[in-house]
C-alpha cells in the first residue's frame, strides 16, 4: 500500500503471464475523505461495483475459458484498488490452470485482502449474458436544459440550491467527466441523483456536475464528493448518488453512495 504516485499508473508495464496477487495496489480512502471533512463513522453507506470484461483462464486440461466478472467492494473498506493494478492482476490468470470455483475463491480472497473488507465475486459466462438489455440509470434526464456554462473546475458546490416544497425524484446526467489524478486521462460517466426533500435546482445541479470536467480524482472519490456536497448544500432527507463510468482496460467502476442501506442494480449502459 502506498501513494498514488507509486502505483503502476502512467508507467511502462510488462504484463505478467502468471498469477501474482502482489500486483494489486491498494490506495487508502482516508486521505481524500479527510479533504471532505470525513472522519470516524461515515454519513453514507454503499459499494463500488466493478465489471471486468476481459477475464480469462485455463481449465485444468488447458482449454481457455472466458467470463465477465462483477466485483462489489464495500464503501466502508479502508482501501480502494488502483484500476491498472487490478487489470494486471486479472491478466495474470490468462495462463493459469484453475477450476472456476477455485478461481472465484482466489479472486474473493485476494481482493478482500487488498480492500481490507469482504469483496463479493460473481462470474458470468458469455452465454449467461445472452439477451441482456442495455439500461441507463432511471430518472429524469437534465442534460437538455438550456443553460450557459463557463466553469469546468474545480467542483463548485455553490451552484447547488433548492426551491420550496418537497419532492421525491431521480435526476440523471450523462455529462459527468473527471480526470485520472495520475495520468490525466479522461474518465467519462453518467450520474444518478436520487433524493427526497426540497427540490434541487436542476440548472444548478447540471452546472455542478459539469464543474468536475477538469477535476482530478478517482471515480470513487468523485462520487463521494458529489454526495457530500449535495447533502450539505441541499439537506435532503434521503440521498443516493450512483456513478456509472465507461470502461477502460476492460474494467468499469460504478460507485454507489446512499444515506440508506441498499444494494444497487448493475445495469450496463449504452456507453459501457
Amino acid at each position: 500500500m502506498g501513494s498514488v504516485e507509486a502505483s503502476p499508473l502512467g508507467r511502462h508495464t510488462v504484463y505478467a503471464d502468471h498469477y501474482d496477487a502482489s500486483l494489486l495496489f491498494p490506495i487508502p480512502r482516508a486521505d481524500k475523505r479527510a479533504e471532505l471533512g470525513l472522519a470516524g463513522d461515515l454519513p453514507f453507506c454503499g459499494v463500488d461495483v466493478w465489471n471486468a470484461y476481459e477475464l480469462s483462464w485455463l481449465e485444468p486440461n488447458g482449454k481457455p475459458r472466458v467470463a465477465v466478472a462483477e466485483f462489489r467492494v464495500p464503501a466502508a473498506s479502508p482501501n480502494i484498488i488502483e484500476s491498472k493494478s487490478f487489470k494486471l492482476y486479472l491478466n495474470g490468470f490468462a495462463a493459469e490452470r484453475i477450476e472456476e470455483t477455485a478461481l472465484a475463491e482466489t479472486l474473493q480472497r485476494d481482493l478482500s485482502a487488498a480492500a481490507g473488507a469482504g469483496v463479493s465475486v460473481v462470474l458470468l459466462s458469455p452465454g449467461a449474458l445472452d439477451g441482456s438489455k442495455l439500461a441507463e440509470p432511471a430518472g429524469e434526464l437534465i442534460d437538455g436544459l438550456d443553460v450557459a456554462i463557463d466553469h469546468y473546475g474545480p467542483p463548485k458546490a455553490g451552484f447547488l440550491a433548492t426551491g420550496e416544497g418537497s419532492v421525491e425524484e431521480s435526476l440523471v446526467s450523462h455529462l459527468l467527466k473527471s480526470n485520472c489524478p495520475v495520468t490525466g486521462q479522461p474518465d467519462w460517466g453518467s450520474v444518478q441523483v436520487d433524493y427526497a426533500g426540497a427540490p434541487i435546482d436542476r440548472e444548478g445541479l447540471l452546472r455542478y456536475i459539469v464543474s468536475f470536467r477538469n477535476h482530478n480524482e478517482f471515480h470513487e472519490q468523485c462520487v463521494e464528493r458529489i454526495w457530500m456536497d449535495i447533502a450539505r448544500a441541499c439537506r435532503p432527507t434521503r440521498l443516493s448518488v450512483y456513478g456509472r463510468y465507461t470502461r477502460r482496460g476492460g474494467l468499469d467502476i460504478n460507485p454507489f453512495r446512499s444515506s440508506e442501506p441498499a444494494s444497487p442494480a448493475n445495469p450496463r449502459g449504452a456507453r459501457q
